[in-house]
């Protein structure tokens, strides 16, 4: 059995997930998500739990079950709670601001680099003096996120030298010594 597959996913109240036709649909406070399943991945609603069996012992069948467990166990939590992600901007005169749905970064670059942002997505920006800042991203859909997330990070990657650019909120860089330090 996979490890993480075999594990019942537990719905908490007011939350609803149906199963038809191999797609599985979850319905909670912060909005509906569905997910296509395998043919050979069972799911089943029992109760307060949702059980993903599997059809067979082969390699592939084993990594699935894991997976599609992982997937509606993310769907039952960000319907129920949400997900959410800040991103730092460090360097000088780096900024951010939002419009609605329309990201707006200044990340030293010659034109100001502007993002839509799905509707799925809620973002809010802080800036605080003397601080660097911070653009907090969440939603439902964790896999959005982590796209979305990586899409804006990847405008200005953090750099080992100086460790400017977009990081997490937390996130450690390892930076490097110049070429003086060799000597």
């Amino acid at each position: 059995m996979s490890r993480i597959g075999k594990h019942p996913v537990s719905i908490p109240a007011g939350v609803t997930v149906s199963v038809k036709d191999g797609v599985v649909s979850v319905k909670g406070a912060k909005g509906e998500l569905s997910q296509s399943i395998d043919a050979r991945i069972e799911v089943a609603v029992e109760g307060a739990e949702v059980i993903v069996r599997r059809s067979s012992d082969e390699r592939e069948d084993r990594s699935l079950h894991g997976l599609y467990r992982a997937l509606i166990h993310n769907m039952v939590v960000g319907v129920s709670e949400g997900f959410s992600k800040t991103l730092e901007l460090v360097g000088v005169g780096y900024r951010a601001s939002n419009q609605g749905q329309i990201l707006e970064l200044s990340l030293g670059f010659t034109h100001n680099v502007y993002l839509q942002l799905p509707k799925e997505i809620s973002v809010e920006t802080k800036t605080e003096r003397n601080k660097n800042p911070l653009i907090i991203l969440s939603s439902a859909d964790k896999q959005l996120l982590g796209q979305v997330c990586a899409k804006i990070r990847s405008f200005r990657m953090p750099e080992p030298y100086k460790g400017k650019g977009i990081r997490f909120e937390g996130e450690e860089v390892r930076r490097k010594s110049g070429k003086s330090a060799g000597k």
